[in-house]
This record gives C-alpha cells, sequence and structure tokens, in this order.
C-alpha cells in the first residue's frame, strides 16, 4: 500500500484509549478499507511522563503545535472534551488544513455552524458522529439518509446517566438520591453531575439534532430545560398508576414555522417504543413525511461505542483521500424561530398537596378553569381518613405552558394546597 494516512489526537482519555486500542486491534482491516494503512503519530496530553496503553513516550506531547503542525498529519481528533481550549484547537486544526473529527457536543453544539464554515472555506472536513448518541449512527442518517425527508419532529433519550437513574426509580421504587449514589457508584455519573441531572448535556444534543433534522440554528440555551432533581418514588407510582413512566425527553418538533425545544422529565405511555429504552441506553426517534417513524437505539456512551463512532467518520475522510474526493461540509441553516417557553403547549402531570377538607379539590380546578386549563384525571390514593393533608395528582388535557405557570402561581399562593412537580405528558 502507499503512504499512510497520518493521525493526531487531541486528548488521550478514556475515549481516546479506546480510539488508540481500536486503531492498533483493526489496523489491517482498516487499511483494506481505505487503501492505506492509518498512522496515529502524537497524541496531546497533560502530562507527557505518565504512560498511555499503546502509545509511545515519543508520541506522546504536551504542545497542541506538535499535533497540528505535524506536516504529516491530515486528520485531526479532538476529544478533549468541554468548550475551552478544544474549540480554539479545533479551528486552528481546520484552518492549518487538517480535517477534524470530534466528539465534542458543547463545542458543534454552540458553535457547529461557524466551524463547518471554516471547514468549507480551507477545503477541509469537520465530522461529529460521536457528538451526540455515542454509538448510535444518527448524524450521518440525518445527514444523507433522511435528506430527502421532510422531519418534523425528532423525540430523543440521550443521557445515558439520567436513563439509567429514571429506570432505577421506575423499577425499584428508590428515590432520586439514591438512585444517583448508585450511578456514582457504577461510574455512570461525574463527580459533579450537573450537566446530566439538570438536562444541560441533553440540550447540547437536543440542539445538534434540531440543526441537522430541520436545519435551523438553535442555541442550547434556548432549549427549553427541566432536570429530573426533584422527581420522587410517589412521581412513578402516579405515573404507572396512569400507565406511563417518565424519562428525561429531548424533543425538537416544527410547529406552524416556528421551533419547539425542550429537555424535561415527561410522562411516555408504556406502549411508546422510548418507553422500553432502559438503563444506559440511548434512542433517537425521527419522524419525516416520507419514512415516517424511524428509531435509532444502542449504546450512548462509553470508551468502544464512542471509538466507534468517531473511528467511522475517520475512516469516512480518509477514504476521501485516498480517491481524491472533494470535501462537502456545508449544511444551510435558517434563522430559526424559536417558541417562547409560555408558548408551549402539552398535556401536564401536576402534583399537589392540599388540606384535608371540603372545597379544596374544587378551588384548585376552579383556579385551573379560569385561565383555560382543562382537567382530564384526578388521581389520589393511601390517603388516612383523618390525616391532615393528602396528595393528588391533576393531569390535563392539552394546554398553554404561560396560562398553567399562571393558574398554578395563584394556586400556589392558596393556604390550603402546596403545588409539587409539574412534568410534560407525552401526546
Amino acid at each position: 500500500m502507499s503512504e499512510a494516512i497520518g493521525i493526531g489526537m487531541l486528548g488521550a482519555g478514556n475515549v481516546g484509549g479506546g480510539v488508540v486500542e481500536a486503531l492498533q486491534q483493526g489496523a489491517e482491516r482498516y487499511a483494506a478499507r481505505v487503501g492505506r494503512p492509518l498512522e496515529l503519530r502524537r497524541a496531546l496530553v497533560r502530562d507527557a511522563s505518565r504512560p498511555r496503553p499503546g502509545l509511545a513516550t515519543e508520541q506522546l506531547t504536551t504542545d497542541v503545535d506538535d499535533v497540528i503542525g505535524d506536516p504529516g498529519t491530515q486528520i485531526v481528533i479532538e476529544l478533549l472534551g468541554g468548550e475551552d481550549p478544544a474549540r480554539e484547537y479545533i479551528e486552528r486544526a481546520l484552518r492549518a488544513g487538517r480535517h477534524v473529527v470530534t466528539a465534542n457536543k458543547e463545542v458543534i453544539a454552540k458553535y457547529g455552524a461557524e466551524l463547518l464554515a471554516v471547514a468549507s472555506r480551507h477545503n477541509v472536513r469537520l465530522l461529529y458522529e460521536a457528538s451526540v448518541g455515542g454509538g448510535i449512527p444518527i448524524v450521518q442518517p440525518l445527514r444523507r439518509d433522511l435528506l430527502a425527508n421532510d422531519v418534523h419532529t425528532v423525540t430523543a433519550i440521550i443521557n445515558g446517566t439520567t436513563n439509567f437513574m429514571l429506570t432505577a426509580m421506575a423499577q425499584d421504587g428508590a428515590d432520586y438520591e439514591d438512585v444517583l449514589a448508585e450511578a456514582h457508584r457504577l461510574g455512570y455519573a461525574e463527580p459533579d453531575p450537573t450537566d446530566d441531572v439538570e438536562g444541560i448535556d441533553a440540550s447540547y444534543k437536543l440542539a445538534i439534532l434540531c440543526g441537522l433534522a430541520f436545519h435551523v440554528a438553535i442555541a442550547p440555551d434556548e432549549v427549553i430545560r427541566q432536570g429530573i432533581t426533584t422527581l420522587t418514588a410517589s412521581d412513578f407510582t402516579y405515573a404507572a398508576e396512569l400507565g406511563h413512566t417518565i424519562k428525561l425527553l429531548a424533543t425538537g418538533r416544527l410547529s406552524d414555522g416556528e421551533l419547539v425545544a425542550s429537555v424535561r422529565p415527561t410522562l411516555i405511555g408504556y406502549g411508546e417504543p422510548l418507553a422500553k429504552v432502559d438503563g444506559v441506553l440511548n434512542a433517537v426517534q425521527v419522524e419525516g413525511d416520507l419514512v415516517g417513524r424511524v428509531l435509532f437505539e444502542g449504546p450512548g456512551a462509553g470508551p468502544r461505542p464512542t471509538a466507534g463512532a468517531v473511528l467511522a467518520d475517520v475512516l469516512d475522510v480518509a477514504r476521501d483521500l485516498v480517491v481524491g474526493r472533494e470535501p462537502l461540509n456545508q449544511i444551510t441553516y435558517t434563522a430559526a424561530t424559536v417558541r417562547a417557553p409560555d408558548d408551549h403547549e402539552s398535556r401536564y402531570y401536576i402534583r399537589m398537596t392540599g388540606a384535608n377538607q371540603p372545597g379544596v379539590l374544587a378551588k384548585v380546578a376552579t383556579a385551573l378553569g379560569e385561565h383555560g386549563i382543562n382537567i382530564a384525571s384526578v388521581i389520589q390514593f393511601g390517603m388516612e381518613e383523618d390525616a391532615p393533608t393528602e396528595e393528588f395528582v391533576i393531569t390535563t388535557y392539552l394546554a398553554n405552558g404561560g396560562r398553567l405557570r399562571t393558574a398554578l402561581e395563584q394556586i400556589d399562593g392558596f393556604d390550603e394546597v402546596v403545588v409539587g412537580n409539574v412534568l410534560a405528558m407525552a401526546s
């Protein structure tokens, strides 16, 4: 075979280690598929004195220019994570004429359109399959296989930590703090789990999916976000009574020319495919005019699945280099009108605690009705007759988010009632 295709790495942590291992174990297979061998040349690390499995000392560097500026490197893999300095290094690599493959969801969500334009101007590629869903192939299908579709809805479970926790709460009747401790013990949760449990991680990924599916630009902070920290075992008990489970659902939808985007714990009926996505699995459901509904499901994180997605992009670029195919990066984004939180419409689950006395439910129902909120059901169980308070759940028909917020502010002001969790219900 002819000259090797040089690869540089920025970051050699868990995922980077998986990439190194896969490159070594699959060297002959990858060379046969590409038409040239792949050569890992340099890797940027924080401490070059610490041994890294599969990497020789001379391959390690603490100077980013040793990777980006290496004339024998055609492809740079960015696995640093976080916004800085990753965004700067990706842009520097693109401007230096290096193709870039990244798993960085935050950078792509915030700066993807800008960086793709840089790549296009410098005639190189920027690929990011591993930034959403780990080992699930979803970026390329949205860019290519589903391109003929008018996609109107994307619904996803795209955070393995929270899905593990919510599955345990649903199946074991455990409370939030207990399942978080278990997620820490098993290594599913970071020492600081904020990005996961507050939906920040999922909002980055949803912003990327919306750009791909709807060809619109949306910033992660425009995604309506609600975390899982207030959920209790009783919420799952009530959900089960209603024939539902609870998932942290990321939803993007085009409605009357506006983009509706949210990440929030949502009640899903047991009959829905996404209700059966349990543990650390991820899933992305896409609905289009030609294909109907399709579901992509698989491991959403972990060194090996993520390394597989990274290397799929590397092989894609390498094949282009071998055959001399010109890069095609540019995705045409249009400005999106993003629907404000108060203008969202959904069915809702509302858990409340009220004084155990006549007229409390009627007072709540009257307040909801005054704001145009139509009650679908009221459930309560396990209350002792002489208990001073009672817990109950109201579900609504399709309701305006702003009107519901105003109604609940009024109800929360009642001396007899305390408003608890308010969750969306999938239609």
